[in-house]
């Protein structure tokens, strides 16, 4: 599976951004998804995942009330809905694929995943 992230952009803090994750190639329902961020110096930092159906998702702590995960599969795609944002929340947005077909887990290290896009910079102003 190919993953492309759009959606990234320049937004002052409080404000919302949209995250989206389109896949092409292999059966997208047998894969995991998740968005990883990377900040300037930083190592990857977990942020969202959601299992092949939709019926799991995790939420890395910083994120969690202010950030939604959701996929369909009949489009392809995974979202990320980002609200509340705030100046830490500037980073490069990555999403990732980990091959789980039947699966409810997601995982949240990032050595699960085999496949990842190329990144959405994400900038927030104080």
């Amino acid at each position: 599976v190919q993953l492309q992230a759009s959606g990234g952009g320049l937004v002052q803090a409080g404000g919302s951004l949209r995250l989206s994750c389109a896949a092409s190639g292999r059966t997208f329902s047998n894969y995991a998804i998740s968005w990883f961020r990377q900040a300037p110096g930083k190592e990857h930092e977990f942020v969202a995942g959601v299992s092949w159906s939709g019926a799991t998702t995790r939420y890395g702590p910083s994120v969690r009330g202010r950030f939604t995960i959701s996929r369909d599969n009949v489009k392809n795609t995974v979202d990320l809905q980002m609200n509340s944002l705030n100046p830490d929340d500037t980073a490069v947005y990555l999403c990732a694929a980990s091959y789980r077909p039947g699966s409810p887990l997601v995982q949240v290290i990032e050595g699960a995943y085999d496949t990842w896009g190329q990144g959405t910079q994400v900038t927030v102003s104080s």
